[in-house]
């Protein structure tokens, strides 16, 4: 596979999304082309997905919700990200399976190593390049997420001691793979992290 896979991760609100498009940006600025993607969604199932996982007001018992979390995974890996990488275009995806193991894992107290041979199962053990995490406290994460308007979302709904669980999963995933993971401040201003990433990234896309 000639391309190159990168993924975001973080709670909500540690500036993903902001990193994602400066990056992808730089890439393009340099004749780079860049697909990008999230999860869960990137596919119209994966949307028809989301809307559940997400969106829905109610229960959803833990086992079910990771194997919804890992039907979409499966499904956009084999049909948006791995032709993608095969054309040796560079992807760029908010989130893949670490954030399972720090939400459905951590948060939903399932057992981490099951919920992460689920999504390698599901995905034919594809793994990123590089995982950028983008480190902020859940209290600070929560304050940035009050400041924007924004449709009801499941998990970010509920309380700080599981955004600290998920935070502190995030956290040893880094720590056990360190060749693999990228972990950033999210409180450093923005540039500085945009650097940070661009001193990684460099290396990996020539």
């Amino acid at each position: 596979m000639a391309g190159v896979f990168i993924t975001f991760e973080g709670g909500d609100g540690s500036g993903k999304t902001t990193q994602i498009n400066l990056l992808a940006s730089w890439l393009e600025a340099r004749g780079k082309t860049v697909v990008l993607t999230r999860e869960p969604g990137g596919t119209d199932l994966g949307n028809e997905l989301r809307d559940i996982v997400m969106h829905r007001a109610g229960f959803i018992a833990p086992r079910a919700e990771a194997l919804l979390y890992a039907a979409d995974r499966s499904h956009h890996i084999a049909t948006l990200v791995r032709p993608a990488l095969e054309r040796g275009d560079i992807v760029l995806q908010d989130r893949y399976l670490d954030s399972s193991v720090a939400y459905q894992g951590a948060g939903r107290v399932l057992d981490p190593d099951e919920v992460r041979e689920l999504s390698l199962w599901a995905t034919e053990r594809l793994m990123p390049q590089l995982t950028v995490l983008l480190d902020v406290p859940a209290s600070i994460a929560k304050d940035r997420q009050a400041q924007t308007e924004r449709a009801y979302d499941r998990l970010e709904a509920e309380a700080e001691d599981f955004h600290t669980r998920v935070r502190e999963s995030y956290l040893a995933l880094a720590a056990a793979e360190p060749e693999r993971f990228l972990v950033i401040d999210g409180r450093r201003p923005i540039e500085e992290i945009h650097q940070l990433i661009l001193e990684k990234v460099s290396d990996l896309v020539g």
